[in-house]
């Protein structure tokens, strides 16, 4: 039996399919104006039209490798200083501690575990759109999973898979419902109350469904013959204690300084280096634990840099207006329920080629926006029709370099996990296709 590809074939092969597409893919554009108060581009609605363009050559493929990893560079260096990090704070033995002490306390309560991990995954999702962080957390959250006695895929889908249905059903991801509510002239907030309880029904769903295969699909826990009661020592206590704080405070940064990656990846550097002298790994250890951490998380930078190219690729082809124009205008004909719904779809549909949800809220917010006021749907329900629809699709598509990254980490094929995500992302559309009916219905 052949194996199925690794995560950098499967990019290299997206990226010449992309190039493909724009050889047959009519080449098209909308109008775009920069807005003199705020700089911001917007898109003309109606404004459709084909052009005549060069094509993608092959040189062009070739720049676009490079040219994606220098375009996704603040992130690039993100997961290699938190995935760094990480690595000195394992070092020090603080996070095998913690976890060996919370496994205790849980023992014989692994799905308290999981709910907690999972909440606490969620809201990160939900408060700073928390993805490819999670990169670096896999060789932990790896290890947690195993000492409860459950496989890769539940550490996956406890974390990665929590982010993304927090991200998608939030009322304050900046990444996405804020971006996109400010493309539709939307209140920041607006909506919010119906997008918490449709958020606490779909995780009470989504948790159901993981215990349920958690339960089904148990593997032996790993040392369980060590399991003896211990107290965490001060210095790991501390160590942790510091990793809680730098969470806390990459929260406050984010939601009131506007941070990026690159405050990010400072603030995990610093924090890097004081938990390896606290550690007692004195600074050539630190530095040594530094350089290792680099090492492991350089296919995981690659993953993402390549999936970068993508897009570059399709917006020098000048198609991606085109793919929208396709996918979207149909819609003005279907009732009013089909027409959301098909709106969710088809953004689920494009995200495959447009990688980043945020970078989706801006291409499509613009032209959906005035669409749906045309066929009688609330800009509200536009807006919850892109967040379900795209950001929930980073679940299953294999040209998300977050994704494909953490699934390198925990060596699980994607097939393997496609074949694993793909029900729980029906049941969770599902959710969202009801939650859009009932949005329309009670005038959200």
């Amino acid at each position: 039996m052949k194996k199925f590809p690794n995560a950098l074939v499967i990019m290299i092969g997206f990226i010449l399919f992309s190039a493909v597409l724009t050889y047959i893919v009519p080449q098209g554009e909308y109008e775009r104006i920069i807005n003199p108060d705020t700089s911001q581009t917007k898109v003309i609605p109606g404004s459709y039209e084909q052009i005549e363009a060069p094509s993608v050559s092959v040189f062009d493929i070739l720049l676009s490798i490079p040219e994606g990893f220098i375009d996704r560079a603040d992130l690039i260096a993100l997961i290699l200083l938190i995935g760094a990090s990480f690595f000195v704070i394992e070092k020090t033995g603080a996070l095998k501690d913690g976890i060996e002490y919370l496994t205790m306390l849980l023992n014989g309560r692994e799905e308290v575990a999981l709910i907690v991990v999972s909440l606490a995954f969620l809201a990160g999702g939900a408060l700073s759109g928390l993805q490819e962080e999670i990169i670096a957390m896999t060789p932990v959250l790896l290890y947690l999973s195993s000492r409860m006695g459950y496989n890769s895929f539940v550490a996956v889908a406890i974390s990665y898979g929590s982010a993304i249905l927090g991200a998608a059903f939030s009322p304050i991801n900046p990444f996405a419902v804020v971006i996109a509510q400010k493309e539709t002239n939307l209140e920041f907030l607006s909506g919010s109350g119906f997008r918490l309880v449709v958020m606490a029904v779909a995780f009470c769903v989504w948790m159901f469904m993981v215990i349920r295969y958690a339960n089904k699909n148990k593997v032996v826990k790993e040392d369980e013959h060590l399991f003896v009661k211990k107290n965490l020592n001060l210095r790991s206590a501390l160590i942790l204690g510091m990793v809680a704080l730098a969470f806390v405070i990459l929260i406050v940064g984010i939601l009131k300084y506007n941070w990026g990656f690159n405050e990010m990846s400072a603030e995990f550097f610093v924090i890097g280096i004081l938990v390896g002298l606290i550690g007692k790994l004195g600074l050539n250890g630190t530095s040594e634990a530094y350089i290792e951490g680099f090492k492991a998380m350089i296919f995981a930078s690659m993953i993402v840099g390549l999936s970068s190219s993508i897009s570059i690729i399709l917006e020098r082809g000048m198609i991606i207006d085109t793919l929208i124009y396709g996918l979207f205008t149909p819609m003005q004909y279907l009732p009013t329920s089909l027409s959301a719904i098909s709106m969710m779809l088809s953004q689920s549909l494009l995200h495959l080629v447009v990688p980043s949800y945020s970078g989706q809220a801006v291409l499509t917010m613009p032209i959906l926006a005035p669409l749906s006021d045309l066929i009688g749907l609330s800009r509200q329900v536009c807006v919850l029709a892109y967040q379900y629809g795209a950001v929930m699709t980073d679940l299953i598509i294999p040209t998300n370099g977050g994704l494909m990254a953490v699934l390198a980490i925990a060596g699980i094929s994607f097939d393997k996990w496609f074949k694993f995500a793909i029900k729980f992302v029906l049941v969770i559309f599902g959710i969202s296709a009801i939650a859009l009916v009932v949005a329309i219905a009670t005038n959200l």
